[in-house]
């Protein structure tokens, strides 16, 4: 593909995003990768540059763009190169008008951008959300405490993370096939030093999707205790199995729960954990750095939907944890109501528990856990406090 001929590819994919968005469609990755499945003639060089031109648009525009063209100008009229591809010619995009409208550049939707103003989110805070994350590892314990990497990574906070250059092809290593890494953001895997698990112990990883953290939790527990990974989602919770068999993490029990039954299936362990991950569903708005359209998806309502999910899976959690135990609360969000608010709102609840902020070796201290963000620590955007039951 020429360079104006992946102009134009990018200004067509981003068509396909913004349209995506506006019928709650699939996400911007799978839509690039349905694009290129169908364009065998595109090599490895112009996927890349195809899909880095798309990204760099969408992280531009605050507002949803009208179209994928007007999404793209701002970027033309930032770079001179660019803006002469706009040239007419065979696959390249029309020449640009000399009153031709490109999208508002801004952070995120106007009721959003207050919102994150109102959480101590604007100006280069809320800015760096829009950077494009870097790749982090965790070293799998399980499996060795070295792995043999043809790279050597800039180590995080995490005790055993590791951080990469963006696009780093470290599926292709065979440390990656052999399951001594792991791809986790380093906020993520914090997330999962706040747990504070220890081997012998029983814990609950209650919201574990595709058992990202119930990995870590396990290598952790050095594959000693009970670890319970939960999930009301059969397809995500399908993907721990092939994923736990990889990183030597055997011991790890699956529970599939049904939705708003979900003590149904975990009343054999009410009062009896030591420890309950709670890394709720939540806005996202913290992983914007490698999901800039997910901010155009949201909406005020939806906020207040998953917050509402957040207090209902933290009272439900609580039920699981014996006395002194600990009930752990995360969100990869940088919205109070996702965070500062709804842990305030649980110690109201439950008056009896008190918050013991996780001692972590980064963050900042937000209500009654912390926060993690992006200019600050090098993470993703993530909330994390810590809830103790009473003796």
């Amino acid at each position: 593909m020429t360079p104006a001929a992946r102009v134009q590819a990018a200004i067509e994919v981003l068509d396909l995003v913004i349209a995506a968005v506006r019928s709650n469609g699939p996400s911007a990755d799978r839509i690039i990768a349905e694009w290129f499945r169908t364009r065998r003639f595109a090599g490895s060089g112009d996927r890349r540059a195809v899909r880095e031109l798309a990204y760099a648009a969408m992280r531009k525009c605050g507002e949803i763009p009208a179209s994928g063209r007007a999404a793209m100008l701002p970027l033309a009229q930032e770079d001179p190169a660019l803006a002469a591809l706009f040239d007419g010619s065979r696959h390249a995009p029309a020449s640009i008008a000399p009153d031709e409208a490109a999208a508002p550049q801004g952070i995120a939707p106007a009721w959003l951008e207050a919102a994150l103003a109102g959480s101590a989110m604007a100006g280069d805070e809320a800015q760096a959300l829009m950077a494009r994350a870097p790749l982090d590892l965790r070293i799998n314990t399980l499996r060795g405490d070295a792995p043999d990497l043809p790279l050597i990574g800039e180590p995080l906070a995490a005790p055993h993370g590791l951080r990469f250059p963006a696009g780093t092809p470290v599926e292709q290593w065979d440390a990656y096939k052999s399951g001594a890494i792991e791809v986790q953001d380093g906020g993520s895997q914090l997330a999962c030093q706040a747990v504070g698990a220890r081997p012998g112990e029983t814990v609950v990883d209650l919201c574990a999707g595709a058992g990202g953290k119930t990995l870590a939790l396990a290598a952790a527990m050095e594959g000693r205790g009970r670890l319970i990974a939960c999930d009301s989602d059969r397809s995500r919770l399908s993907r721990l199995g092939p994923r736990s068999e990889r990183a030597g993490a055997h011991a790890i029990e699956q529970r599939l729960l049904h939705p708003g039954r979900e003590m149904e299936g975990l009343s054999d362990l009410a009062g009896a954990c030591d420890a309950v991950l709670v890394d709720a569903p939540c806005s996202g708005t913290g992983t914007w750095r490698r999901n800039p359209e997910a901010r155009w998806r949201l909406t005020p309502a939806q906020v207040e939907r998953y917050a509402a999910a957040q207090a209902r899976l933290l009272d439900l959690g609580a039920m699981l944890v014996r006395p002194g135990g600990r009930l752990i609360f995360v969100t990869c969000s940088v919205l109070d109501a996702e965070g500062a608010d709804g842990a305030a709102a649980f110690l109201a609840r439950h008056p009896q528990w008190h918050g013991e902020p996780p001692f972590l070796p980064a963050g900042r201290r937000r209500g009654e856990g912390i926060r993690l963000t992006p200019p600050h620590d090098g993470t993703d955007g993530f909330f994390i406090a810590c809830f103790v039951s009473p003796c």
